[in-house]
């Protein structure tokens, strides 16, 4: 609501729906009804409902017509990159004996085979000096997390914290192999 001296009166309202439809603006709306904000009018506008209207090259207050809006098109499919993106980066070609097999098998880490699971522990178990390390579906009432001790400013075990912090090269060359 407005202040007091501003509110919403039927007649008020009804003079919002004619400016609105005569396609004046909220800002030109507000100065005609008085003692209300631009933004005011907007929400009245959106809490009515009132539809969005198109807008009409009127004449200006001076008499001169009104530029008519630039009308948008439909935006276009993308363009297609024509030259390579350059970057720092080098990236080393594939050698032939990877680029060859179809099939590149990456290791599988066994989150099973790192822990006992009695040394798993749930949310409410979990202490600062413990692995944080989640294990298993997070919907899953199974879940839980490492529990190992961790490692003093890590909040992983040595073994998770190998996992989590692997040096750049090896992230490249991990990344490289798995586009291939």
């Amino acid at each position: 609501m407005i202040d007091a001296g501003g509110t919403w009166t039927d007649e008020r309202v009804e003079q919002l729906k004619k400016l609105w439809s005569d396609g004046l603006s909220a800002s030109q709306i507000a100065a005609e009804i008085g003692n209300v904000t631009r933004n005011a009018v907007i929400g009245k506008v959106h809490r009515l409902g009132l539809s969005g209207r198109t807008k009409t090259a009127k004449p200006a207050a001076n008499g001169t017509p009104a530029r008519a809006r630039k009308t948008t098109r439909a935006p276009s499919a993308p363009t297609p990159i024509a030259a390579p993106i350059r970057s720092n980066v080098v990236i080393a070609p594939i050698p032939a004996a990877i680029a060859a097999s179809s099939e590149i098998e990456l290791p599988v880490m066994d989150d099973s085979i790192a822990l006992p699971t009695s040394e798993r522990v749930t949310i409410m178990e979990l202490r600062e000096s413990m692995c944080r390390w989640p294990m298993g579906d997070p919907t899953k009432p199974e879940f839980r997390f490492c529990g190992a001790r961790s490692n003093p400013g890590v909040p992983y075990c040595t073994h998770h914290a190998q996992i989590a912090y692997q040096p750049v090269i090896d992230r490249r060359r991990d990344r490289k192999l798995a586009r291939a």
